[in-house]
């Protein structure tokens, strides 16, 4: 087992290929220790270099509600009314505190994505 920190591009891809050849390796073996120190690496490198940022609030909401088969109706128990879902998720309004904390203890969104600033549509109302 050779293992060296991943530098740049072609390390990356030479870690890849070798987490692949050793993907069906079993545990507490030779090889399969090495999967989980290639892999543990990789991600490093990703965390680093493929930096993914969080949805804001609204397209964590979409995300949520596609997963679950849920349509803009099934968000009224928790945003109010037809016409305030409509305005929240079309970037009319701002997600309430109270909006927030339903949503949260609700439908399990996580507090810290609902919380984040968002642009609201130019001729939207704060």
């Amino acid at each position: 087992m050779s293992i060296k920190p991943i530098k740049n591009e072609q390390d990356y891809e030479a870690a890849l290929e070798r987490i692949e050849e050793l993907f069906d390796a079993k545990q507490n073996t030779p090889e399969g220790d090495e999967l989980e120190v290639l892999i543990t690496l990789v991600s490093a490198y990703e965390d680093i270099h493929y930096k993914i940022d969080a949805p804001d609030p609204i397209e964590a909401i979409k995300h949520i509600m596609e997963a679950r088969g849920l349509e803009n109706k099934d968000l009224i128990e928790f945003l109010g009314s037809k016409s305030k879902v409509s305005e929240v998720m079309n970037k009319k309004r701002r997600l309430s505190l109270a909006m927030i904390r339903t949503l949260h203890h609700s439908l399990h969104i996580p507090a810290s994505l609902l919380v984040r600033e968002y642009e609201l549509e130019k001729s939207a109302r704060v």
